[in-house]
Formats: structure tokens, C-alpha cells, sequence
């Protein structure tokens, strides 16, 4: 048999059991399952199916579009099983020799969102974090909400960003992710919507290739309440995801995006694959696959890093 597709699974646990039931749903989606293999740490397992997806008509047999995906991912998504995700990986992305990772930052590389933290300082914790999560379901313009939860940080002395920075904790597996990522030679890249003066000591403690996030205005040795320059919004994140695979020389078709909120959509839909990491419901349903896990190095399975 020949494999154009791998189908990864990943859970707290598998047990024999729910790798037998994965079997015949991935049968039942149309894919014939071939050789398998298993992984796992402890703190989460893993199962993964080489795969054949049969051609279009027409179509070659080896050749696998995000249309003729669709809808076995449908299908798996629909009878899946609780605590059990599964994502359907094209394997010429899988086997590429190089590949290109970006992620977003808040509630993704790392734990927090940060201008919660900021705002806490302001004694506005509350009524920004209502905006932020609107935004994150997509109900508000990103760029707009952005600018009135930076307002409310007007006069905060500049201090308050070393303070904040302290606060910052990677989300669990992050460091393992991206440095399983270099050391395999592939890049490794975030945009984020936040701010540079917070992401710029964790990209260079990382060594990220590239990244970018906004970037507060400080006068007189406090916020201003205000961004400089354009603001780093979903239609931002795919060009920059495009033009850093450009420059590495890396086909978009062998990238992997990974985002938590709707800023992160038109990046996750231009990616070869790309994963809702512990999202919003509208982004998990938009993206190619989904972690409901709090460790991000399960990315690296499905990437098969």
C-alpha cells in the first residue's frame, strides 16, 4: 500500500480498545490503514497510521488536496472519541526534509495573554478580558479591540512591562517543541498580536528564526495608550507566515501553523496544516486539526518531528 496520508491520534491515554475502535473509523472515512506505530511520555499518548487515501477520479493516487481531506476529517471529527483527537496529516509534509513551524503567542507559546496582566495593573483585568475573549471568538474587529485595551493602559509607568514579563510562564512543552523543531533543521517562527517588548526575551531565549508582535509607545517613561505602527491582525500573521517561508525557502505546503483564537484564522487556513491548540470552538472548527491538550509538543507528532 501507498501511503499519501498519516492519521495521528493523541490523548491522555489509548487504550488497546480505542485504538482498535480508531481503526475502523479511519476505514470508515474512507482510509486504508497500514503500518502503525505508538508513542508517548506519560503525560500523554500517542498513535499514528500510515494511510492510503484513494485518488479522485481522475486524481493521482498519491496526491493529497485540503478538498479531498475534508471530509474524512468530518467524518472523524463527528464520530471521534471523547478525549481523543485525530489529525489527518498529508505525508509529503510529514517526510519533507524541511519544514516551517509559526505559532502564535498568547494562550498558545505561552500561558497567558499579556495584555490581561498589563491591564491588571490598571485595575481593568476584568473589563479587558471580556474584549479579549470577543475577540478571540471573532465577534470584534482585532485592530479595534486592540487599540481600546491598550487605551486603558495610558500612564502606567514603563516599569510595569519588566514586572509583567516576569509573570510570563511557556506553555508546557513549548521549549521541547521548537527545540525538537531546530534540531531537526526545520524553522521556527511567532507572530503574535501582543507586544514586542514582552516576546522579544522569549524569541532570543528560544532562538526563534523570526518573529513579530506589536509595539507599545512609552514616553517619558510611561504607556502612552497607545501601538506604533500598523497592528499585527489576522490578515498580518498569514503574510508574515508567507514571506518568512519565502525567505527560508520552504514551501507553504510543507508549513504548519498553530493559534488559539480568530486572529490566527487566515494563518491557519494558508498553512499546509493548521492546528487550533486549546481554542475557541468557531477556530477548532475552521482548522485542520485540533490539541484539546495542555502540552504543546504534541504539534511535533503531528508535524512528525
Amino acid at each position: 500500500m501507498s501511503s499519501n496520508v498519516t492519521a495521528v491520534s493523541y490523548g491522555l491515554k489509548l487504550s488497546l480498545t480505542e485504538i482498535q475502535r480508531l481503526r475502523s473509523l479511519l476505514t470508515a472515512a474512507g482510509l486504508s490503514v497500514g503500518a502503525e506505530t505508538r508513542a508517548g511520555d506519560g503525560r500523554f499518548e500517542v498513535y499514528a497510521a500510515d494511510c492510503a487515501l484513494e485518488a479522485s477520479e481522475g486524481g493521482r493516487p498519491d496526491a493529497v488536496t485540503e478538498a479531498r481531506l475534508e471530509e474524512p476529517r468530518r467524518a472523524l471529527a463527528a464520530a471521534g472519541i471523547d478525549g481523543v483527537d485525530t489529525a489527518l496529516v498529508p505525508a509529503a509534509l510529514r517526510s519533507a526534509p524541511r519544514k516551517f513551524l509559526i505559532m502564535d503567542v498568547d494562550s498558545t507559546l505561552i500561558q497567558q495573554e499579556v495584555i490581561e496582566l498589563l491591564a491588571a495593573y490598571a485595575g481593568k483585568r476584568e473589563e479587558v478580558t471580556a474584549v479579549t475573549e470577543a475577540a478571540m471568538r471573532g465577534e470584534l474587529d482585532f485592530a479595534q479591540s486592540l487599540h481600546a485595551r491598550v487605551a486603558v493602559l495610558a500612564g502606567l509607568p514603563a516599569d510595569v512591562v519588566e514586572r509583567v514579563r516576569a509573570e510570563v510562564r511557556l506553555t508546557e512543552g513549548a521549549a521541547e517543541l521548537v527545540a525538537a523543531f531546530q534540531a531537526a533543521g526545520h524553522a521556527v517562527a511567532v507572530v503574535s498580536g501582543g507586544f514586542n517588548q514582552i516576546l522579544r526575551p522569549i524569541a532570543e531565549d528560544l532562538g526563534l528564526h523570526h518573529w513579530i508582535a506589536n509595539e507599545l509607545e512609552i514616553a517619558d517613561g510611561a504607556l502612552t495608550g497607545k501601538v506604533l505602527g500598523d497592528v499585527i491582525d489576522r490578515a498580518a500573521k498569514e503574510k508574515y507566515l508567507r514571506e518568512w517561508a519565502a525567505a527560508e525557502g520552504i514551501p507553504m505546503e510543507h508549513t504548519i501553523a498553530v493559534g488559539d483564537g480568530a486572529n490566527d484564522l487566515d494563518m491557519l487556513g494558508a498553512a499546509g496544516i493548521g492546528i487550533a491548540f486549546n481554542a475557541k470552538p468557531a477556530v477548532r472548527a475552521a482548522a485542520d486539526a485540533a490539541v484539546n491538550l495542555p502540552y504543546l509538543d504534541a504539534v511535533r507528532f503531528i508535524a512528525g518531528v
